[in-house]
């Protein structure tokens, strides 16, 4: 669903202006260890399934419908990776709307399903290897979430504070 209809409505009232959501993501992969990709249409770039967690829905069950409603593949969520937010998570769409967002990074593994795009906010999906990344062209907070993934260790990523007291 390109855009929820609570923000479809908060977008009637406020414009185009900045508006900070949660949302979700998911590196997603299949039992060879390749990770699900989509290829955005907005960006022309391939990203990971990922989007806004709709008012009163859990971030996890986010993460699964956006998967499936993105590659027709149902994922199982097996952790958390981190919460990404700040610099670079922010985004203007063709239309002129602005969102910021904070992400909690889920990993899956594919339970069933072969990759099929939604044909709106996707133009194609697919299972890539680790040596295929390189070549294609990825979304930027992509790069930063596989790089998570890539030093991926026991607790959860997030940024070391920066802030202090004036």
């Amino acid at each position: 669903m390109p855009i929820p209809p609570f923000l479809a409505d908060l977008r009637q009232k406020i414009g185009n202006d900045l508006i900070l959501v949660p949302t979700i993501v998911v590196i997603a992969r299949n039992k060879h260890g390749q990770i699900l990709l989509v290829h955005d249409r907005d960006s022309n770039n391939w990203t990971l399934p990922g989007g806004i967690i709709e008012p009163g829905e859990t971030p996890a069950d986010a993460a699964v419908r956006e998967v499936w409603e993105e590659t027709q593949v149902l994922a199982t969520l097996t952790h958390i990776m981190g919460v990404v937010g700040g610099q670079g998570c922010e985004t203007h769409y063709r239309n002129g709307d602005q969102i910021a967002w904070v992400a909690t990074v889920f990993g899956a593994q594919v339970q069933e399903g072969a990759p099929l795009p939604d044909g709106t906010e996707t133009t194609a999906a697919r299972f890539v290897s680790s040596d295929e990344l390189p070549s294609l062209t990825l979304r930027a907070d992509t790069v930063r979430f596989l790089g998570i993934d890539a030093a991926h260790t026991a607790g959860a990523y997030f940024a070391p504070a920066s802030w202090r007291p004036d």
